[in-house]
């Protein structure tokens, strides 16, 4: 029986940086805020090593030009760097003129660190959407290979329902084309389940996490499964936040590294660009 490799993936982002608690922190305050993206992240690595597996970092560039030796150490380990924007603004609320010089500036970071082309972006919160596909012209411009940005889901911050769930190759309007490996759902019915990690894997309980992926695996299809740093950090600072937000982000952050560990004795985890090389690939491209 041939046991499938899905991609694990990681969001270097601190707690500080996240969409659900943008309204009680403004860019301004994070230099004064308590850092701890560079212990979570070493946590992570040493929890990888432990196991074996090896990953994508997809690297705030902000992180990355204040902390530069967490990049090195996550190259040096052999995970995949890829790039995560600069400043983790969604990407709908950006103009395309600061999205692109952004997304330049923190891949242009990430490659002198490592001395390697960084082939992969994700987005921040997934905020490709329909209100800013423009984003994917300029990630073919700046020479990016792939994406994950798109979850095919209906979302109040992100999702592109009716796209496709597994990889392809993506036609961006203005012609070119990038391979998009989309955020996995598990089928129910017509429902699509969002199981790919981050909120839902603190959220739901892990059983449902294990059936939800093992379906997704059964039905011969590779998943892509992701985690920021501080999802691991029950300690970290707490913010006052509306409920919805405290919920979304406090929740479970207790059990976070147990079931990871659990997650990582249950599957088969490698690189996103390892995944997406033993994938056969539909050649016809799709337009978003």
């Amino acid at each position: 029986m041939v046991v499938l490799q899905n991609a694990l993936t990681i969001d270097v982002e601190d707690y500080f940086h996240v969409a659900a608690l943008a309204e009680s922190i403004g860019v301004d305050e994070w230099t004064s805020r308590e850092c701890r993206v560079e212990k979570n992240t070493r946590d992570l690595l040493e929890l990888f090593d432990k196991k074996g597996v090896k990953g994508t970092f997809f690297v705030l560039g902000w992180v990355a030009e204040r902390y530069p030796h967490i990049v090195t150490e996550i190259h040096q380990a052999g995970h995949e760097v890829a790039s995560h924007g600069y400043s983790h603004q969604l990407v709908y609320s950006q103009t395309p003129e600061v999205f692109r010089e952004e997304t330049a500036k923190s891949k242009d970071i990430l490659e002198n660190i490592i001395q390697q082309p960084v082939e992969g972006y994700r987005a921040a919160s997934y905020s490709i959407t329909a209100k800013s596909k423009w984003a994917l012209d300029i990630l073919c411009d700046l020479g990016f290979k792939w994406d994950s940005s798109i979850f095919p889901v209906r979302h109040d911050r992100y999702g592109m329902p009716n796209t496709p769930e597994d990889p392809y190759l993506l036609q961006a309007p203005n012609g070119k084309q990038i391979v998009e490996f989309p955020l996995t759902t598990c089928p129910i019915g017509k429902y699509r389940l969002p199981i790919a990690g981050g909120g839902y894997f603190r959220l739901f309980p892990y059983w449902l996490t294990r059936w939800g992926l093992g379906r997704v695996n059964r039905l011969g299809r590779s998943f892509i499964f992701y985690l920021h740093p501080w999802e691991i950090d029950p300690k970290q600072p707490r913010v006052k936040a509306s409920m919805l937000s405290t919920f979304r982000h406090y929740n479970n952050l207790d059990v976070c590294f147990s079931r990871l560990e659990a997650l990582l004795d249950d599957f088969s985890f490698t690189t996103v660009s390892d995944v997406l090389r033993s994938q056969s690939i539909d050649s016809a491209p799709v337009a978003v």
